[in-house]
C-alpha cells in the first residue's frame, strides 16, 4: 500500500522543517497524535527513536519509529515495523511558487504471510482512511506554521 498527500503552505522552508522536526512536541502540533514518548535522541536528527500513540479506528495505536535519513529543510524519512510490516513514511517540503508545498509519502510493505493476507484484504480501506488521516495531519501543520508568523 502506497499513498501520498500534498498541501501547499504560506510560509519558508525553514518554519516549516521546525515544525516537522519537533517531533517531541508533535502531539501538541498534530491533533491525532496522542502521545510521544522519545526513545534515543542523537546528536544528530537522524536516528532519533521515538513512540508515537494515536486512536485509529477507535483504539489506541502506539508504533516505534525512527528518522532513516534527512536533508535538513528538505525531506526526512521514518520507519515503523509491525504486524508483519514495515512501515515507511516521508516528509518533503518543495518550493512551488510562492509558497512551499508540503508533502507526507506512506508505504507499507507486507514482510510477513499474515502481511499479505492483511494487506490484501484491508488495503484500499486502509488507503483511503490513510489518506484522510495524512491530510489532517498536514492541515494542523499548515495551522501551526501560519500562525508562527
Amino acid at each position: 500500500m502506497k499513498c501520498s498527500v500534498s498541501l501547499p503552505i504560506d510560509g519558508s522552508k525553514e518554519d516549516i522543517w521546525n515544525v516537522i522536526t519537533d517531533i517531541e512536541h508533535s502531539q501538541e502540533n498534530i491533533s491525532g497524535i496522542d502521545k510521544i514518548e522519545v526513545l534515543e535522541k542523537p546528536e544528530t536528527f537522524d536516528g532519533l527513536k521515538w513512540k508515537e500513540t494515536r486512536t485509529m479506528y477507535g483504539k489506541e495505536a502506539t508504533e516505534v519509529m525512527w528518522i532513516t535519513e534527512s536533508e535538513e529543510n528538505h525531506y526526512y524519512k521514518t520507519r515503523a515495523e509491525s504486524h508483519g510490516m514495515v512501515y515507511i513514511s516521508t516528509m518533503s517540503i518543495e518550493e512551488e511558487g510562492d509558497h512551499q508545498v508540503l508533502t507526507m509519502g506512506f508505504e507499507g510493505e507486507p514482510q510477513t504471510m499474515g502481511g499479505r493476507v492483511m494487506n490484501f484484504i484491508f488495503g484500499k480501506m486502509m488507503r483511503s482512511s490513510m489518506e484522510k488521516t495524512i491530510l489532517k495531519d498536514l492541515e494542523d501543520i499548515r495551522e501551526v506554521v501560519t500562525h508562527k508568523h
